[in-house]
């Protein structure tokens, strides 16, 4: 491998980073195991033949020591330092052509898994809520008070989501209702988890904000703000303990430090696992 090459993978609903050693040695040899494909990023700037893959690639030159490769829902990415010539560029994309093009068809594969899985809002639908399932039923009687939530929970099972709102509501109105009612509980939740684990590290936090952001799932300022996405609350709950640990950690070490890493495994030695689980099990997209 080039002296200068360094292969990154990321993948988000949450962000899965991967550094890559060595090159990867296919069991067969790349044209007899994927067929022909094209795969063009949104922003290709350049373009290139890799056995039977066409990759359409966003390049970007920037302030940095190795060539980095990163493959989302858009397709390849790849940057490189202003010293590194094209040439060089297009051989560390041949030397890594498997991988990439292996890549590529993992993730148009989890593009498609996701948008099978996108959420039809209807009365009865189901939804993650703390690693269990939550079904969305209507319901206009007199003993609901309308565009109310109610929950019922279920001991085993699926508990069960009961809104104030008639059969014939928009899918979008049934949508806000649930967000707002998840957002509710989500808040509650992490407040809760945050006095639990914040003594534990020896910080003190100021407030909690909520986020929708698409790649994140938290953040923390040295003031001691920390932002938590709302959506974790599909999650279960040691998971979402992992993500509010992190966080809290950052009062103590503001990077990614192996300090930092120590600091998250003192209250949670198996973080890693639950760390896992954010990448390997993303949500259905909120749309």
């Amino acid at each position: 491998m080039s002296r200068f090459l360094q292969l990154v993978l990321d993948m988000f609903d949450g962000v899965t980073t991967k550094a890559l050693q060595g090159p990867h040695m296919p069991s067969e040899p790349l044209g007899q195991v994927l067929p022909k494909a094209h795969y063009a990023h949104p922003r290709a700037t350049r373009r290139i033949q890799l056995g039977n893959t066409d990759v359409a690639y966003a390049f970007r030159r920037g302030k940095r020591r190795t060539i980095g490769m990163a493959i989302g829902p858009d397709g390849l990415e790849v940057s490189a330092p202003r010293w590194v010539t094209v040439s060089e560029v297009e051989s560390a994309l041949h030397e890594k052509a498997d991988w990439i093009a292996r890549k590529l068809v993992e993730m148009q594969e989890r593009q498609q898994q996701l948008g099978a899985a996108r959420i039809v809002w209807t009365d009865g639908v189901l939804l993650p809520y703390l690693g269990d399932n939550l079904q969305v039923v209507l319901d206009s009687s007199s003993m609901l008070k309308k565009n109310s939530a109610q929950f019922e929970p279920a001991c085993t099972g699926t508990h069960i989501l009961r809104l104030g709102l008639p059969l014939t509501a928009e899918p979008q109105q049934i949508r806000d209702a649930v967000q707002a009612w998840l957002m509710r509980q989500a808040k509650a939740l992490f407040v809760e988890r945050l006095n639990h684990f914040a003594p534990q590290l020896g910080v003190q936090w100021q407030r909690v904000s909520l986020s929708s952001a698409a790649t994140r799932w938290g953040s923390a300022s040295a003031n001691g703000a920390i932002r938590l996405n709302w959506r974790l609350v599909h999650h279960k709950r040691d998971v979402i303990d992992y993500v509010v640990a992190h966080e809290l950690s950052h009062l103590r070490v503001m990077d990614h430090s192996s300090r930092f890493w120590e600091t998250v495994q003192s209250v949670m030695p198996d973080y890693a696992q639950r760390r896992r689980v954010l990448k390997d099990e993303p949500l259905p997209p909120w749309s």
